[in-house]
């Protein structure tokens, strides 16, 4: 509890016992009576009544603050001194409720506002000097200790060291980096000494660009939020003008019919009419579900740059997803090592990697992480690359190539095409056949139940996009039990195949795309809102999606749209039962039925129950 909610505190503690003293004066006392009643009062609604007054002053009248003191001044004058104060007093416990909800959802905002770094360390003459992170140029070298956070991405150019990455992706599982790694900022150092020569400026790095996402996040707001927003603008002064006709027109019948006026029956009825109608429950707690939602999925390392987004995402009934990085590692392994004749699996590995291993292709270096051991570059020699083929080199005396079937086909040798899905690197040794090596991008351990997940989220079609040959897309779909798969696309092709699945779904259905961020940019535009799946430390990500997912797990795709779906029930449940109540005692209040404290339960105690629902919100761990 923050200072300024302990003093309301103090305040609404100092009113009751006030208010429980005033009890005892006898009603004959007018004069110590009003005296008595009124301390309490301006010790909980001095606040109250000073912000209604300079509303007045900036000709901005009708708000909750002026409907709170014509109310509570009005039942003054009319001898409600208990029901005046009581009226200031549960309207305090409310904004007491609504500071306390709020500073909690910013309290999980501010865990992940603890990712920015204070300073850099990086070294001169054989010391380390602690500089701001805006001052530290691209290509420097810094030094990261046990327990510090890393400041700016960058590449460790030295030491091994285990990383907390929590704050970013919300998994507790740390993260192994040694020399050659690439490191983002915002993770802390748990071991080890790390120098990583710096590859982006600081105001370029992740975690400046994570921070300026979440805190612009307020800024785009729901279609829930600025309904409520222009409803508050025309509700507020309509009730206003509603109250004076309550208490003026049956007076004014009264009048020209000849009957008594009652002018205090039909002033009490406005005033309570007024306090039932403070739109304060919808003004404060729909803009606090949104900003609890939002904090929360951070806290599960799901990024959502807006209110409006959220909204969306709880509306998807169609997930197109990309593979490499998105349903796959990412990461081309060997699978499988097909020997023929006399040499063994170790021997054609070993003879592949060798003639690889002056190149830096993503299937040499492949091969040469699948061999595990240093290459003598000294038994390779006449190396030729062929490109759209493959490699012919000399290894250790023996001629050997290693290629496509097109290679072998080319050297007119006598082999059979393998159907393996993946790339398949034939290899030939002396002009005579010796195999064939599988190279393929493993399946996610997770994304076969990440599937699952969605279609238990009720998610209708779960649709990949690849730009991969027909075959491995259509393993990989039938794997993971997926709806559709197009594949053999370009960038370009995605875009209008998610053009053509928009036009086909109904209009309050959204579409969502999910890909790796990089090479998705345009399509994750596209979407009705775009997923960045695996985005730590990419541009392309952080900038074209709505929704980052700051790991590489596709379960996490589901996880989102269950916390937004979540966020809006509140939502609603909030906007259905203030509404509702409101109503009800609106209409008891007209009629003479509720009173003042109808109207106390109909204001704050709306408020406080909807504020309450609202910051469960942030309970979305197990979802």
């Amino acid at each position: 509890m923050n200072n300024k909610q302990k003093k309301s505190l103090t305040k609404i503690i100092i009113t009751i016992l006030l208010l429980f003293v005033c009890t005892f004066i006898p009603d004959d006392m007018t004069l110590v009576r009003f005296a008595g009643y009124m301390i309490p009062y301006f010790v909980i609604g001095f606040g109250t009544l000073k912000k209604a007054v300079k509303g007045i002053l900036k000709r901005q009248v009708f708000d909750e603050n002026f409907l709170m003191a014509i109310a509570t001044v009005g039942a003054i004058c009319l001898g409600e001194y208990k029901e005046g104060v009581a009226v200031m007093l549960f309207y305090q416990i409310g904004e007491l409720f609504e500071s306390y909800a709020v500073g909690k959802s910013r309290r999980n905002i501010s865990e992940l506002m603890d990712i920015r770094p204070d300073y850099a360390n990086i070294e001169s003459e054989g010391k380390l000097i602690q500089v701001d992170p805006n001052q530290v140029p691209v290509g420097s070298v810094i030094v990261v200790g046990p327990g510090e956070k890393v400041p700016i991405d960058g590449i460790v150019i030295e030491g091994n060291a285990t990383l907390d990455t929590a704050a970013l992706t919300g998994e507790s599982l740390p993260r192994e980096v040694k020399t050659s790694d690439e490191i983002i900022s915002g993770c802390i150092n748990l071991s080890g000494v790390l120098r990583i020569r710096t590859t982006r400026g600081f105001e370029e790095s992740t975690v400046s660009k994570i921070l300026e996402m979440v805190e612009n996040a307020s800024s785009r707001k729901s279609k829930s939020e600025n309904f409520i927003s222009k409803f508050a603008r025309v509700y507020t002064p309509a009730v206003c003008f509603g109250a004076l006709a309550l208490a003026l027109l049956p007076m004014a019948i009264n009048f020209v019919m000849g009957n008594p006026l009652d002018a205090r029956t039909w002033i009490y009825r406005a005033l309570t009419f007024l306090v039932i109608s403070c739109p304060c429950a919808l003004v404060i707690s729909i803009p606090l579900s949104f900003f609890a939602g939002i904090g929360g999925a951070s806290r599960e390392g799901v990024l959502v740059k807006g209110s409006n987004y959220l909204e969306m995402l709880s509306e998807v009934k169609y997930v197109v997803m990309d593979k490499t990085g998105t349903l796959t590692e990412g990461v081309f392994e060997v699978t499988e090592v097909k020997p023929e004749g006399d040499i063994t699996a170790e021997e054609l590995i070993e003879v592949a990697a060798c003639a690889e291993s002056f190149s830096n292709h993503p299937i040499s270096k492949s091969l040469k992480a699948y061999y595990g051991k240093e290459i003598d570059k000294t038994r390779v020699s006449d190396v030729e690359e062929i490109s759209g083929y493959g490699i012919k080199a000399r290894v250790n005396n023996h001629n050997v190539a290693v290629g496509n079937d097109k290679l072998m086909s080319v050297m007119g040798l006598d082999f059979e095409k393998s159907q393996k899905s993946g790339t398949v690197c034939y290899v030939a040794i002396d002009e005579s056949f010796a195999g064939y090596i599988v190279i393929s991008d493993k399946i996610k351990a997770t994304a076969k139940e990440a599937v699952v997940s969605l279609k238990k989220a009720g998610i209708k079609e779960i649709i990949m996009l690849t730009g991969d040959a027909k075959a491995v897309a259509e393993e990989v779909s039938e794997e993971l039990g997926l709806d559709k798969v197009y594949s053999e696309l370009l960038p370009q092709d995605k875009v209008s195949k998610v053009e053509e699945l928009i036009a086909t779904k109904a209009n309050k259905e959204r579409l969502a795309f999910v890909g790796d961020g990089i090479n998705d940019a345009p399509v994750l535009g596209r979407a009705d809102i775009g997923i960045a799946m695996g985005a730590m430390g990419s541009d392309a990500a952080i900038e074209a999606a709505d929704v980052v997912l700051m790991d590489d797990n596709p379960l996490k795709i589901a996880k989102a749209i269950r916390i937004s779906r979540k966020c809006m029930r509140l939502v609603y449940e909030n906007i259905y039962f203030a509404i509702g109540v409101k109503l009800l005692c609106l209409i008891l209040g007209a009629v003479g039925i509720a009173n003042m404290w109808y109207a106390i339960f109909a204001d704050v105690g709306v408020m406080v129950i909807a504020v309450l629902n609202s910051i469960r919100a942030l309970r979305v761990k197990n979802l």
